[in-house]
């Protein structure tokens, strides 16, 4: 049945969306170090834009530096370049061989902008599930007029539309809540 067809196109789009948003949040910084601030950043290598992690060993020292030891010692001046231009809120500091990224601890003020974003994240996220759920009415309406649906199986299909709606909205705010409390976690 196209209805059910529906249901899963629907469900795909809202488990897309529940996956960019953990993306979103990987890429906040948190105070503390996490290689996944990292996967924005391009540097320029050979005139070409590359990813950051594609180019260098990025590891975690001591919880809040991250070491980035580029596979090419050449490009260490380039990787700092990228890491001042990529605008993390951190300083490169290089030694000529590797260049380490010192996170500061965060104000309460930095905390609570932090958590701002991540509210506006989660909303977005919300926006976007809503928007195909008015997609997914929209086309049991469409099959409606084109297969003579009973009013009963309208309505069936609405509900189950709606159920699958609020479950990736709570998703969405269960993943924000736990964000927000790793960034207001001292």
């Amino acid at each position: 049945m196209a209805v059910d067809a529906i249901y899963t196109a629907g469900t795909e789009k809202m488990e897309k969306a529940i996956g960019q948003m953990k993306k979103e949040f990987a890429s906040i910084r948190t105070g503390r170090a996490n290689p996944m601030i990292l996967d924005k950043v391009l540097v320029e290598y050979y005139g070409t834009p590359t990813p950051l992690r594609q180019l260098s060993q990025v590891s975690v020292q001591d919880g809040t530096t991250l070491v980035i030891a580029p596979y090419d010692k050449t490009i260490l001046k380039d990787v700092e370049k990228a890491l001042v231009k990529a605008d993390l809120g951190i300083n490169p500091s290089s030694d000529g061989i590797v260049v380490r990224l010192v996170f500061p601890p965060l104000t309460t003020d930095k905390r609570k902008e932090i958590c701002k974003d991540v509210k506006k994240v989660c909303e977005d996220t919300k926006v976007a599930i809503r928007n195909i759920r008015r997609d997914m009415t929209d086309d049991v309406k469409k099959i409606e007029k084109s297969e003579n649906l009973s009013e009963d199986m309208v309505k069936d299909a609405q509900d189950k539309i709606q159920k699958i709606t609020d479950k990736y909205i709570k998703m969405s705010d269960d993943l924000s809540a736990e964000k927000e409390k790793e960034v207001l976690t001292v």
